[in-house]
């Protein structure tokens, strides 16, 4: 997604004193994000992790600034942002919502005059969706509303089960005239509106769809925890791939963690630096991703690319295959029985069983989870265990994809989620929330 936007520039206007916006977005970097309805006004993530709308010309005629910033990288968010001029009361006539909670608290206020016509939205201006220049991240669910003011409950509801505020897939709404609904459900056709006004965007650059979505979370890779790094890794295609840098050993992290249960994920070895010395696998503690050199730290497990060994928690020795460019490691994770298994392009390593339980056939033994722990439980994370590495990975959590290829067997996991290229052993999950939800906290 790191060279997309999408655009649609209206044949005619609509009603420019009542509109709702409503989109899901999971963000990739802190960058900006905008939801742009020309003049460079509109809905934003701005440069403070704050949300805001805005318009200006000539000086802010409205703007309404969250005084919250909103950072995780992990997690979707859910922004709806209602416009009614026509209200009596100022400050009732630009409202936010993030995550089905109405914002109260602002950095900044100013509220258009009585029955104002917005100069961004429902105007014949381009519309831009996008993020910085490109878009680097994932969006579902994008709802505009011409004529109609709706709060956040249109859109969105709290799960019963799990208390995650989560999207209604078929609100009962009016689009109005130029309103659209943005599902990128037709991977030919993603720009499609399937409000009924056939109000398309056009798709620039490559969108892909993934089954991450605001309903079931998948991993990606968290540059916020290599960040104190003096070397920070660059992290495309979602978080999913990434590029050590010369003063790095990072790759960087999963931003989800498994406590208990059995887990699977695969990592491509996409390029490779002169040695060829990557490393992947286990740690217990997230700030070690951003260590100097993870080599050394005690509370990791890994398996080496240049000479096939494995570390267990700072001790060395022989273990399997080595492995290079365009092979592809599976990661087989058996919280349960404390045990750890690797495949090199869907062979298990040292004739390794994954399903072989208690008794460990061809396991890594050894690394435990101790109380002391801050985090309580394990990430997957690659790096490189030598310094001046241009290392490249691409990581498949279950989206289907390495990088922007996808996988060519399309196999899932234990309860029929993920899209992996490799069999996933019985019993074994994609790192999910929806999977995180129903081994951890059952």
């Amino acid at each position: 997604m790191a060279s997309t936007y999408l655009t649609r520039t209206p044949a005619s206007a609509g009603n420019r004193k009542t509109f709702t916006i409503s989109f899901w977005l999971k963000r990739s970097d802190l960058n900006y994000f905008y939801f742009s309805g020309g003049s460079g006004s509109g809905v934003y993530f701005d440069s403070s992790n704050r949300v805001e709308y805005f318009e200006y010309s000539g000086g802010y005629i409205a703007q309404l600034t969250t005084n919250y910033q909103f950072k995780d990288l992990s997690a979707w968010y859910h922004v709806v942002v209602t416009y009614n001029s026509t209200e009596a009361t100022a400050s009732d006539r630009i409202k936010i919502w993030i995550n089905g909670v109405q914002q109260t608290s602002f950095a900044f206020s100013t509220y258009p005059p009585l029955n104002f016509d917005s100069l961004v939205y429902n105007t014949t201006s381009p519309q831009t969706i996008s993020s910085g220049n490109p878009l680097n991240g994932y969006l579902s669910h994008i709802h505009f509303i011409d004529g109609t003011a709706y709060d956040a409950s249109y859109f969105g509801e709290t799960d019963a089960t799990t208390g995650i505020w989560k999207p209604i897939t078929e609100p009962s709404v009016t689009y109005g005239s130029q309103g659209y609904f943005l599902k990128f459900e037709n991977s030919g056709s993603m720009g499609t509106d399937s409000s009924g006004n056939a109000n398309n965007f056009t798709v620039n650059g490559s969108l892909t769809q993934t089954v991450d979505t605001p309903s079931n979370v998948f991993a990606t890779l968290n540059p916020l925890a290599s960040l104190p790094n003096t070397g920070v890794s660059t992290f495309t295609n979602g978080n999913t791939t990434s590029q050590g840098t010369n003063s790095s050993y990072v790759n960087g992290g999963s931003t989800l963690m498994m406590s208990s249960g059995k887990w699977y994920t695969e990592m491509k070895y996409v390029a490779t630096s002169a040695d060829s010395r990557c490393i992947i696998g286990i740690t217990k503690d997230v700030s070690e991703i951003s260590r100097i050199n993870q080599d050394t730290g005690s509370n990791n497990t890994f398996y080496r690319s240049f000479n096939g060994n494995k570390n267990v928690q700072g001790s060395d020795s022989s273990y399997a295959n080595s492995w290079t460019t365009g092979d592809i490691i599976g990661i087989a994770l058996d919280l349960d029985n404390e045990k750890l298994y690797f495949s090199k392009n869907g062979v298990w390593q040292n004739s390794g069983d994954p399903t072989s339980g208690a008794s460990g056939t061809g396991a890594i033994t050894g690394f435990t989870t101790p109380a002391s722990t801050v985090n309580g439980g394990y990430f997957f994370f690659s790096g490189s265990d030598s310094n001046a590495q241009n290392n490249t990975v691409s990581w498949n959590f279950g989206n289907g994809y390495f990088g922007t290829t996808p996988v060519s067997s399309a196999t899932t996991d234990e309860s029929g989620l993920g899209i992996f290229e490799y069999t996933v052993p019985s019993g074994y999950y994609a790192l999910c929330t929806k999977n995180i939800n129903e081994q951890e906290y059952d």
